[in-house]
């Protein structure tokens, strides 16, 4: 736990819950917020319900706690009590929970007299990729009345509150994530990551940033992968795959591309720190997610001036403009990718054009300077601050 701040001290605190505080884009999302808005406006403290690892050293800020409540898998009902302690002591103004995984906080937020609860819709796992799993749906109704406001980060998540967790209008704000446009940003046509084998621009550079794990399906982009060298087997003396990330699926891509005779023409070095040199190091960003939210990756993917070839799943065509900035394509269709990296690959002006739309599209709809503004308007407007907009 970091420094406490001083009981004097006037600023309003947020606590934001998640499952758990590890390497992803919830919690990248959380980590931007944090360092972006005015620390003058708002204290944060973080609980995951589960464990706070490594990641906590991206916030920049020195007056945020950090609490792991190291519960066990299962429902929390018998981590409530330890909850409302907690929401006692801080006494915080906002609670705001994340996901479906830690929704059951706002019940002894609600007990502990917190006057402001949150909940943000991010996106789907693999238990429920289309929103249609009735016991989720339960379970999110049983929370509803303890839920003071939802926030909902693609138009698709927001529906789904509205319509079919019958949450009123009135309650659901839909809110872009945003990204660093400084901090990811275009590279040249030369540009190479750090440990990477492959030579731009001898080298086309495909590739994906992720956790391997199953909602994430990257063995579906090693497929495609596969698929695209047997469309046009000239591709092969140029076309190359980066899988960046590390998790359960990441020895199963391995195991494909080796099995296809492909695997020196793959990279997969495991999860990486230095995500905007490696963004900066592609020339087309692929997204095989089976669900998604408002993926961060595909932002920070345009931000860094790339085409982007995604899923058409959530909030990905909330990101991507078909034909303009990119390519929408079936989820766990490695043929229908395949065909898309064939087609880019085969014209690499088209994709630098559809890069720099992106980078374009970034700047004028997802900055970090306007998702900032959207959640601390919702912050002020919720506790009645003086100057909050409705």
């Amino acid at each position: 736990m970091s420094a406490q701040n001083s009981p004097a001290d006037s600023r309003p605190l947020v606590v934001h819950v998640m499952y758990r505080f590890d390497t992803g884009g919830l919690e990248n999302g959380i980590v931007n917020l944090i360092n972006h808005m005015p620390a003058d406006a708002y204290r944060h403290a973080i609980v995951a319900l589960t464990e706070v690892t490594d990641f906590r050293k991206r916030i920049k800020r020195d007056d945020v706690q950090f609490i792991a409540l190291n519960k066990p898998p299962g429902h929390g009902f018998l981590l409530f009590p330890r909850l409302y302690r907690l929401f006692r002591e801080l006494r915080p103004a906002i609670v705001h929970s994340r996901n479906l995984g830690a929704l059951e906080v706002q019940l002894p937020a609600w007990a502990a007299g917190v006057p402001v609860r949150i909940h943000g819709e991010h996106g789907r796992d693999v238990g429920d990729l289309d929103g249609s799993n009735v016991t989720y749906q339960r379970v999110r109704r049983f929370y509803r009345p303890f839920v003071s406001y939802y926030l909902a980060l693609s138009r698709d998540l927001a529906e789904y509150l509205i319509s079919i967790i019958r949450v009123p209008k009135t309650k659901v704000l839909q809110v872009y994530n945003g990204v660093d446009a400084h901090r990811f940003h275009p590279g040249t046509a030369t540009t190479g990551t750090s440990g990477c084998p492959f030579v731009r621009p001898q080298h086309w550079v495909i590739g994906t940033v992720g956790r391997m794990q199953t909602v994430k399906d990257q063995p579906t982009l090693a497929r495609a992968f596969i698929r695209a060298l047997q469309i046009e087997p000239m591709l092969a003396s140029r076309l190359r795959l980066a899988l960046i990330g590390d998790g359960p699926l990441r020895s199963t891509c391995q195991q494909l591309l080796d099995d296809a005779g492909v695997g020196e023409l793959a990279w997969l070095p495991g999860e990486r720190s230095d995500i905007p040199d490696v963004m900066r190091g592609l020339d087309c960003f692929v997204l095989p997610s089976l669900a998604e939210g408002i993926s961060n990756t595909i932002l920070e993917a345009m931000a860094s001036g790339l085409p982007v070839i995604a899923t058409d799943v959530g909030g990905n065509a909330d990101l991507v403009s078909a034909g303009e900035t990119g390519s929408l394509v079936p989820a766990a269709d490695p043929e229908a990718m395949a065909r898309e990296i064939v087609r880019l690959a085969a014209a690499p002006e088209q994709a630098c054009a559809m890069g720099a739309a992106g980078r374009a599209c970034i700047e004028r709809k997802f900055s970090m300077e306007a998702m900032v503004a959207a959640y601390r308007g919702t912050y002020d407007k919720l506790l009645h601050r003086p100057g909050a907009t409705t």
